[in-house]
């Protein structure tokens, strides 16, 4: 595990990562349970710093607050969105860090 990762968060267990090309030229590196494959956190080397933690994965979702809403444009339509946030139907130009300032 690097220090990033280690620093924010604990990961109890294993972890297997795979990366590919994101919608920008970025990569993205996807980690999930090795045994089960679900997923737990994703990072994007355009927001060197950030891990993005799928809510599935916490042991308490409720602990964290979502601060905006990112490609809302590929959402089943059966998935009600928090109106109050902050919306994007793709990623932002300058992406969801840029966003965020």
């Amino acid at each position: 595990m690097t220090d990033l990762i280690s620093a924010a968060i604990t990961v109890v267990g294993e972890v297997k990562s795979y990366a590919h090309p994101a919608d920008r030229g970025n990569k993205v590196a996807r980690s999930s349970c090795p045994e089960c494959g679900c997923a737990i956190y994703s990072k994007n080397s355009g927001v060197p710093g950030m891990i993005f933690l799928r809510a599935s994965s916490l042991d308490d979702p409720d602990q964290v607050t979502p601060q905006m809403i990112v490609y809302a444009s590929r959402a089943p339509k059966w998935d009600v969105m928090d109106a109050s946030l902050t919306s994007f139907p793709e990623m932002p130009e300058g992406g969801a860090q840029a966003a965020m300032k």
